[in-house]
């Protein structure tokens, strides 16, 4: 039992996570591997070496005229047949939601899906969902890996005309988008130069009117990580989950330079 300012990470999917209640992480922030911590309540229980039971009572307040809202979730995590699936239920921010998840390791690559449904404040059903493929190759001896994604967000905007409402929305003023396009995609290519050194080339693209954002970034840090996660929430094996990914954040210190241009 856990009670005051943590990490929690429900995703299943890399960088669009819509299945992930408690503050996702935007795709495009230089500083995505560091999970902002938030204020909860958690009971965790493993029934098995393979298995967890989680259960999330989180206090939020957003802006006016939104006001202070409660989720209180249950979610269940196992590996079956070399699936690592997980459900989760319950209410968030005082709305009926429900989600699941998948993962399967594939070769050297790994599919990932997740999937959230979702009341609107209309009480009208929302469906967000994300799928993904990453994979992991040698290139001149060194690491080259990758990742794309589509995600459907029924919160997001079907053109350009509504992304000023959807930007002021509900959802948005609690920090449950990461992208404000209905359909969007995403590819992330990272390259270990070096042990301490890392390239990394990140493309999104609103699928609705074609707009879109570029950024490459090079990462150097002064300790080595420590293998399968060489950096937090990149490049983990089926059945490591995000929750992991503070293991692999402890280091003696990072310099990262990135640019950004819209597309």
């Amino acid at each position: 039992l856990r009670v005051g300012r943590q990490a929690i990470s429900w995703a299943t999917t890399l960088l669009l996570t819509p299945a992930d209640p408690c503050a996702p992480l935007h795709p495009s922030d230089p500083f995505r591997e560091y999970r902002r911590g938030v204020d909860a309540a958690r009971l965790q229980w493993y029934p098995g070496p393979l298995s967890v039971v989680d259960i999330v009572v989180r206090p939020a307040s957003t802006p006016p005229p939104y006001g202070n809202t409660a989720t209180v979730l249950a979610r269940g995590k196992a590996t079956v047949a070399g699936w690592e699936l997980s459900a989760w239920a319950g209410t968030v921010h005082d709305a009926a939601g429900a989600g699941a998840g998948l993962t399967r390791s594939v070769g050297a690559s790994a599919l990932r899906a997740e999937l959230t449904l979702r009341e609107d404040s209309a009480g009208g059903l929302v469906v967000r969902g994300t799928v993904g493929l990453d994979r992991r190759v040698s290139l001149a001896g060194r690491d080259l890996y990758g990742v794309i994604e589509y995600q459907h967000d029924g919160f997001g905007a079907a053109n350009a005309a509504e992304l000023p409402a959807v930007a002021l929305s509900r959802p948005a003023a609690r920090g449950e988008l990461q992208v404000l396009g209905r359909d969007e995609a995403a590819t992330d290519v990272t390259y270990q130069i070096h042990p301490l050194l890392a390239l990394e080339l990140l493309a999104l693209w609103n699928l609705r009117d074609g707009s879109g954002l570029v950024a490459a970034s090079a990462t150097l840090s002064s300790m080595v990580m420590t293998p399968p996660f060489s950096r937090p929430g990149r490049g983990r094996r089926a059945g490591a989950g995000p929750d992991h990914a503070d293991l692999a954040g402890r280091r003696a210190g990072v310099l990262r330079l990135v640019a950004a241009r819209p597309a």
